[in-house]
């Protein structure tokens, strides 16, 4: 009879032999058959259970190491452009030692997210504890899900916190990563999709939902927005020094301003104006932009730029930033900050009495602002009410209205789309709840700054296309022809006019605003005009903006803030000469993938600041449930009605299962609800009154009952022998056909 092994030999064989561990293995490596099989299961569980081996699908492998060959999820490169992994398999930990990922010749290109199948080696190297290569690649990524975790005996459950997902996961006792009931956590889909609840394992434990400002850190971690920056690109920005004058212009005796928000944490424009002396431009401007030169420091391929280009912007929340460069850059040596020495790229630009640019150029230089100013300091100083720090200052801030004032003539001939949407303002107190919701308000001194930007930006476009410089265009094309003939059946229902079967241009829909302003429609039509419009993007090709109505336009004047101005800024200086800092071939060969990229990190930080609005709103009115709220129809859909909250202006969802007593149907064209019995008309942009019955902060969900349209009740649809009874959809529908053909019929 063969002995069976002890503990110590059992675990050597394992430690010796990781490819062949199962229970099949090491029975036939000790030459262990029948009844003997018994005894070495039970070994092989003592083992376990003191913690020697790990048994991970029927196979062993030595405790706190991992397996042989293992399913592992690929994460984004390091700085260094390596890629490493962590484990998938159920009862590995993911947060031990690092696998660093060896390609092979012929192995497919691997990205963050992928999942492969790998065999592991154990090494002792100084970064990483483990070394994989590829057997192969896996299917598609793994469903992943954020949300609440609710302890059971079994394991638990997660509830998601994504609007419109009523589904819980279900999480085995050994995939729960020891969380809590009651937190946040990220969890993927395991095993195959059956009956039942999905089978969850959860990857991240997030802490609690409910805790202060744990809003911003939901939506950061929902939308996967890189909120921690590597240590090589920290330490890269902690080695910048401040840029010196060298073979730059010295600009330090213009008179430049910075003019941003209060609270602002970035300063990375900065202005001057000065009426043209030259006697053949009477009532003429000079206009001085100076942008922040962040190409200084973020050079192509660095860590730094790596880094920039993965987060595309910075991401603005009301308690938080998360930048896009680190902040010994974005708060300190590439910000205007006052009375002191900055590197910048600046543009001055010549204008005649009519706004319109004569000419510019533009330079590397080393400025020095006279004054870091708010919107409102400067208003006021124009308005002839200087506080301390703006009364030095009026003789530098009269000319930049002056200006503005030419501008504004050059912009009402050119007639970019004129919406009118409040800004709306969340502000937390120091527990970090919300204490109110205001709206901005807006002063000419935001104007101002708003076309003098876009003055800049077509400076920078319409030089780097006389230089034949590639770059990244902002492009915003026309509205689609769907999207437009349903803004005009709005606009019809509501007695206006958009005329059809002419080019479209902007003045055409600033006609309908017109028409719209200071009647009951008005705030209708903005937001309806609004909807048909097109998302701006960037691109290599130029397209031109329909927006702004201009040809040329680039983004040049915020680098601090967003990669598509530091792509225009290292253009310049390629086509001018400036240093070696300019675009590398790499950038250029990889432009439209650029933009590709930081167009969709665009629509992930606006999706996560929208949710986290949202999210914020409902918190705020939680505690006002059963109160009653006037607002606007905003949104019509067959599943219910958007309503936009005057006092706020939250959205709230009004389900259709709550609106009367009768189907309702639904008119996409004319977005609108038509009762089927009652034949009320529910639609776009109505005044109504609601009651607020549910406000889930979690998910930034409000749930409304509608009380009112216009003014009136709700028609009460018609009862049969006493009893309600509902026409059914089809009906209607076959009777709607049946007067649509009878209105089409010709005569013979």
């Amino acid at each position: 009879m063969t002995p069976i092994p002890t503990k110590d030999q059992i675990r050597q064989w394992i430690l010796d032999n990781p490819t062949l561990v199962a229970k099949r293995d090491i029975a036939k490596a000790f030459g262990i058959k029948g009844d003997a099989r018994i005894d070495l299961k039970r070994l092989l569980k003592e083992l376990e259970e003191e913690g020697a081996v790990t048994r991970v699908a029927r196979r062993y492998h030595e405790a706190e190491a991992l397996p042989p060959v293992a399913v592992l999820e690929v994460l984004a490169p390091d700085s260094n452009g390596d890629l490493f992994a962590r484990p998938l398999e159920a009862g590995v930990p993911t947060d031990g030692p690092r696998i660093l990922i060896l390609p092979q010749k012929g192995d497919p290109a691997l990205g963050a997210g992928n999942r492969i199948l790998a065999r592991l080696t154990k090494v002792a190297a100084e970064d990483h504890g483990y070394e994989a290569r590829l057997i192969r690649a896996l299917g598609g990524n793994p469903v992943r899900v954020l949300g609440i975790f609710r302890q059971a005996a079994e394991g638990g459950r997660i509830v998601p916190i994504d609007k419109g997902a009523d589904k819980e996961w279900r999480v085995a006792r050994d995939a729960t990563s020891e969380a809590r009931d009651g937190e946040l956590v990220e969890a993927e889909l395991v095993g195959k999709r059956q009956m039942g609840l999905p089978q969850a394992r959860i990857t991240a434990r997030l802490g609690d939902p409910s805790g202060p400002r744990a809003v911003s850190l939901i939506a950061i971690h929902q939308h996967g927005i890189p909120d921690a920056f590597p240590d090589a690109v920290i330490a890269e920005a902690d080695a910048m020094v401040e840029a010196p004058l060298g073979a730059r212009e010295d600009l330090r005796d213009l008179n430049l301003l910075t003019i941003d928000p209060p609270d602002a944490r970035d300063r990375d424009d900065a202005v001057a104006a000065e009426p043209d002396a030259d006697p053949a431009n009477p009532g003429g401007f000079v206009l001085w932009v100076a942008i922040a030169d962040v190409a200084h420091y973020v050079t192509p391929n660095s860590a730094l730029d790596r880094e920039a280009r993965k987060r595309g912007n910075s991401t603005y929340f009301p308690d938080r930033v998360v930048p896009m460069l680190p902040d010994v850059l974005s708060g300190d040596l590439c910000s205007l900050h006052e009375h002191v020495d900055r590197a910048c790229l600046a543009v001055r630009m010549v204008i005649d009495a009519e706004g319109h640019k004569l000419r510019h150029a533009f330079t590397r230089g080393l400025m020095r602002s006279k004054g870091a100013l708010s919107y409102a300091q400067v208003q006021d100083a124009q308005d002839g009410n200087p506080d301390a720090a703006t009364a030095p200052l009026v003789e530098l801030i009269h000319p930049l209205y002056g200006a503005y004032e030419a501008l504004k003539r050059a912009r009402a001939a050119r007639q970019p789309l004129d919406l009118d949407l409040p800004e709306r303002k969340i502000v937390l107190g120091e527990d970090g709840k919300v204490s109110s919701v205001s709206f901005a308000e807006r002063f000419d001194a935001h104007r101002l700054i708003e076309e003098f930007m876009v003055l800049a930006n077509v400076a920078a476009a319409e030089e780097l296309i006389r230089l034949k410089r590639p770059l990244l265009f902002r492009v915003h094309e026309e509205p689609s022809p769907e999207k437009l003939d349903a803004l005009r059946e709005v606009a019809e229902a509501s007695g206006f006019t958009l005329a059809k079967g002419q080019v479209l241009k902007t003045a055409h829909l600033n006609r309908l605003l017109s028409q719209a302003e200071d009647t009951e429609f008005d705030e209708l039509m903005n937001i309806s005009t609004l909807r048909s419009m097109t998302q701006a993007y960037y691109s290599p090709d130029n397209f031109g903006h329909f927006g702004l109505a201009l040809r040329n336009y680039a983004h040049f004047t915020s680098p601090i803030r967003r990669y598509s101005d530091l792509i225009v800024h290292r253009a310049l200086i390629s086509a001018h000469g400036w240093g070696k800092d300019g675009l590398s071939p790499w950038d250029v060969e990889n432009l439209a993938e650029t933009g590709k990229l930081i167009s969709d990190c665009e629509r992930r930080s606006m999706a996560a600041e929208r949710d986290t609005t949202d999210r914020y709103l409902a918190a705020y009115l939680s505690d006002r449930v059963g109160a009653e709220f006037a607002g606007r129809i905003s949104g019509v859909q067959k599943f219910g009605l958007f309503v936009k909250l005057d006092e706020t202006q939250a959205d709230g969802l009004v389900p259709i299962r709550s609106i009367g007593r009768e189907f309702y149907h639904y008119d996409e064209a004319s977005q609108t609800l038509t009762g089927a019995d009652t034949g009320q008309v529910i639609g776009l942009g109505q005044r109504v009154l609601v009651r607020l019955t549910e406000a889930t902060p979690v998910t930034g969900g409000l749930t409304l009952e509608l009380l009112s349209v216009e003014g009136g009740a709700l028609k009460t649809a018609r009862a049969k022998g006493g009893r309600y009874s509902p026409r059914k959809p089809v009906g209607f529908k076959a009777k709607r056909d049946a007067v649509k053909r009878k209105v089409t019929r010709k005569p013979r």
